[in-house]
């Protein structure tokens, strides 16, 4: 195990838990509010937290306890790494990467800290690509290129039922100017520039929903790509969406089908759902 790099991201990569287990990732879990109460993300039921949105409730996100990340490094050091690399969402979404070089400091190893620009499973493939890299014995510099390349030509699309959540929680970015549409008009959404923006609009949502397909096809470009579907409070939705682009992309690497980090679901609210294109 000696000269190995160690993975730490945060829990807005999405990655699910048996494949974090699989590469040895560390996930440090962001932070949920309802009412009063914080908890880590993973301590926060889904339902409640769909409850909690539904009924109006008082409810943020912050970031990750820095405790979090001393207990992340720490956990790679005794795995044996040498060094960790520590990958986490945009830092115009989130004070997780400012936290993350705060607590490096302290780490017995030393630590490399990335804005991936992004989130979701843009991220989440992005980390795992680099999993493997250092699982080969790569090091710290190899890792970091397998990260560059596959966050340059990622994109996430995102489908959601309103934009009253992004607006609450202070993410709406450049979507702000899609606010005041008809409710007919559904509103879909990117990532651009480590920032919600928009990416086109479709009249009801099964309409929204094909336009979410065709441009996950004209993005995959017939290059071999990963494939991830996403959503909050929506299965049936998403597995939906799933059989489209099974149908419509035989020839995608891999495709993943996960419920998003809570946190994520705060600012896109339930319904929302998601296709991340990741150019293998």
């Amino acid at each position: 195990m000696k000269g190995r790099v160690g993975l730490v991201t945060d829990s807005t990569s999405s990655i699910p838990a048996s494949l974090a287990a699989q590469w040895g990732i560390t996930i440090v879990p962001t932070q949920i509010k309802i009412n009063q109460f914080t908890r880590a993300e993973h301590n926060v039921p889904k339902d409640v937290l769909v409850r909690a949105l539904e009924g109006d409730m008082d409810v943020s996100t912050s970031a990750p306890d820095p405790a979090g990340f001393q207990w992340a490094y720490e956990q790679q050091a005794a795995r044996g790494a040498d060094e960790v690399v520590s990958v986490h969402i945009s830092a115009r979404q989130s004070e997780t990467c400012d936290i993350a070089r705060k607590t490096a400091a302290y780490s017995p190893v030393p630590v490399h800290v990335v804005d991936s620009g992004t989130t979701g499973m843009s991220l989440g493939f992005a980390v795992l690509a680099a999993a493997r890299v250092a699982g080969a014995g790569g090091g710290p510099r190899r890792v970091m290129e397998a990260l560059a390349r596959r966050l340059e030509g990622s994109a996430e699309l995102i489908y959601v039922d309103t934009l009253e959540y992004l607006r609450k929680g202070g993410r709406i970015g450049a979507a702000a100017a899609l606010i005041g549409s008809a409710l007919s008009l559904k509103p879909l959404l990117t990532m651009k520039n480590g920032q919600v923006a928009p990416l086109d609009r479709a009249m009801g949502t099964e309409r929204a929903l094909r336009k979410l397909v065709e441009r996950a096809i004209k993005k995959a470009d017939g290059r071999p790509v990963d494939i991830a579907i996403e959503h909050f409070g929506a299965e049936d939705r998403a597995q939906r969406l799933a059989d489209r682009v099974r149908s419509r992309l035989p020839g995608a690497r891999e495709i993943t089908f996960t419920e998003v980090s809570s946190t994520i679901g705060v600012h896109v609210g339930p319904g929302a759902v998601g296709i991340t294109v990741s150019p293998a």
